[in-house]
Order: C-alpha cells, then structure tokens, then sequence
C-alpha cells in the first residue's frame, strides 16, 4: 500500500502552528533590488502616521535608502518600541535621503482624512533632495507623483523603504504632538499623540477643542458644540489662532 509523503513545512511554521503565534517576517530589500537590477534608481518608499487621532496633522514620510548602507532592525514602526523607532530615526537620517511633510488639520477639514494624507504623501516626495524614479507607498492609493508609484497593501511590513518611512513619520510626529502638549498642557498630547483614548475624550469634553483639533470628526464636534454653542462658532481668540494654525504647525 502506497503511502502519501507528507508535504515538507517549514521549521518557523511547524513551531507557530504548536505555540499558536504567527511568524512575522520583516520588511526586505527584495523589490527596490529587483528595480536598481534594472537600472531604475533613485527609489523612495514613503508613508505617513496620525490619520486617525482626534487632533495634530499628519505627518508623511519619503526615505531613499542607501542600498550600501541600510540601518539594521528597520521594521514597521508599530511593531518597534519608542526607544528603538527614536534610534532608527536617527539612523535612518544620517545614511538615507529624507523628506517630511504635514497635512495640517484645516486641510484635513477641508479636503478629508485620506485626502490630505495623499497630498502629505506628494509633497514629501516631491520634497527630497534627489528625485526619485519610482516610489511605493504604504496603502491601496497611488500617488500623483511624476514618476511611476506602486501602492502595497500593508507595505510598511513588506517593503524596507516604505518600513523606513513609517519610522521617519511616527517619530516626527510624536516630537511634534509633544511641542504642542508644551502650549496645551492638560490634554496629554505628550501620551496619547492625540489618539481618542479616555484620557483625551475627557480632557475635550471638559477644556474644549484647540486649533489643532479635527472640526469635523464626531468627538470634536460634539464638544464645539457644547462650549461654542449649537452654531460651532468659535471664540473671538480662537478664530485668530485659527487663521494662524497653519502657520504654527509649520514652525514647529
């Protein structure tokens, strides 16, 4: 009697599927190789981080890296703590080629959530110091760039250069929300980066947004209404300090 040859499972797999943790592989090289292979260099990857907290802009990211000279442990920067996203930061921008850009939140206001991030995401290509010939971007949305993009779907897990990105945008803008916790102490931007835990729905319901908060998403809007009344109107200093929000986000 003939007998099937079980089919040959990798050792990784065989100790996730008896401990019930999946293996997660890091981002890789693989496809910006697989370009210069073909003489298309520079090539960027890029990202961005904040399009889901209550207030402060997003913040995108482009990085080209050195293909010679590539920081060791670059990862998607949810999966590495603080303490090592700050060490990648730096090392990243010493040895890649950076750019950074901010969707403030009047453009969010504006233009919607996934449309500032794209318009970020853009301008922080078009922003570094040597054009790149192709970009992948974190997501399922292209970008209007001059140069050919492809969109990966999870690509801050996949792709090093878009990994790189995500670390460059998560850290830049948590020194930001930081800076703005220094002029708006009291809502814990310093913990939560303007994230819509407890903590910051409280501190909004009992303060009051500030200028660095999204008008339009719902927790925001309901507190405009109970401190500013059922018109949203602000008060007479909160409209000069909207008028200039653009311009103090950009300072930092």
């Amino acid at each position: 009697m003939s007998r099937t040859k079980p089919s040959a499972v990798p050792v990784a797999a065989r100790k996730a599927k008896r401990t019930g943790v999946i293996a997660v592989t890091p981002p890789s090289f693989r496809r910006e190789r697989a370009l210069i292979k073909r003489g298309v260099w520079p090539v960027a990857g890029c990202d961005e981080a904040g399009r889901g907290p209550l207030a402060g802009p997003v913040v995108a990211a482009a990085v080209i890296l050195d293909p010679k000279r590539i920081p060791k442990g670059i990862d998607d920067s949810k999966r590495l703590t603080r303490e090592r996203r700050e060490e990648l930061f730096e090392e990243i921008c010493a040895t890649a080629l950076v750019s950074v850009a901010i969707a403030p939140p009047s453009r969010i206001d504006r233009d919607n959530i996934l449309r500032a991030s794209l318009w970020a995401l853009a301008r922080a290509v078009r922003a570094l110091p040597e054009a790149p010939k192709h970009v992948f971007v974190d997501g399922r949305d292209r970008l209007a760039v001059s140069c050919d993009c492809d969109a990966v779907i999870g690509g801050d897990g996949i792709v090093m250069s878009i990994a790189a990105a995500s670390i460059v945008a998560k850290v830049s803008r948590d020194r930001l929300m930081c800076r703005l916790a220094q002029d708006h102490p009291g809502y814990g931007f310093e913990q939560h980066m303007g994230y819509a835990v407890p903590a910051h729905l409280e501190a909004l319901d009992r303060l009051g947004p500030t200028v660095h908060h999204r008008r339009f998403f719902a927790p925001v809007a309901a507190s405009r209404r109970k401190h500013f009344g059922e018109d949203d109107i602000p008060a007479p200093a909160q409209i000069e300090m909207l008028i200039s929000s653009d311009e103090a986000i950009a300072a930092l």
